[in-house]
């Protein structure tokens, strides 16, 4: 290996450990962003799991049992609280008819108390479905968020990798020495009369 090679080696893995360094850094700065979001829209709404859930029926009841009585301030517990809690009770309220469904009753239904009625359900179907979708929305950007977390850690090692084989490079790898070429020596052939 010649010296010029060397250093565009050496050159070269120093601009990966730059960009690699920076590339881990955006995803923890990205990972860390999505959370904060998360919480801080979360939080103010101030959404609790039930403390209770004893008449909840299976496998809702499961889901929700290590959550009892917390906030959703998180993803997980979002998407939790959005599909075993929400999608229970939106399911219960009207026989697994969701708001599309429900609207449409109440819009050919011909009697007023029972279209009042169904308005009501309408109502809350909307605002349930609304409320379970963007649950479900802070879930999905928490997996984003998570992808970019373990996106940072492998940018990270991979830096750390590079950069072993940059200070092996400088202070450990045999330095080349410069073997001067010599140019072949070429003889005129004889010539034939």
């Amino acid at each position: 290996m010649t010296r010029e090679l060397r250093w565009r080696i050496i050159a070269l893995q120093v601009v990966m450990v730059v960009v690699l360094v920076a590339g881990a850094a955006m995803s923890f700065w990205g990972s860390n962003f999505t959370n904060e979001q998360i919480s801080g829209q979360l939080a103010p709404q101030k959404i609790f799991f039930p403390k209770d859930v004893s008449t909840v029926p299976e496998p809702e009841k499961s889901a929700l049992q290590p959550y009892l009585g917390q906030q959703v301030l998180n993803g997980e517990q979002a998407h939790i609280f959005a599909e075993n809690y929400l999608g229970l009770h939106l399911r219960e309220l009207a026989d697994g008819k969701v708001y599309s469904e429900l609207s449409t009753e109440a819009r050919l239904e011909k009697d007023p108390a029972l279209k009042a009625k169904k308005d009501g359900l309408v109502q809350t179907a909307f605002r349930g479905e609304t409320l379970r979708s963007m649950l479900n929305q802070a879930w999905a950007f928490s997996i984003f968020g998570t992808v970019a977390l373990y996106a940072g850690f492998g940018l990270g090692a991979v830096a750390l990798i590079v950069l072993g084989a940059l200070v092996f490079e400088l202070f450990f790898a045999k330095k080349p020495i410069e073997v001067k070429a010599t140019s072949p020596s070429f003889t005129t052939a004889p010539t034939r009369a």
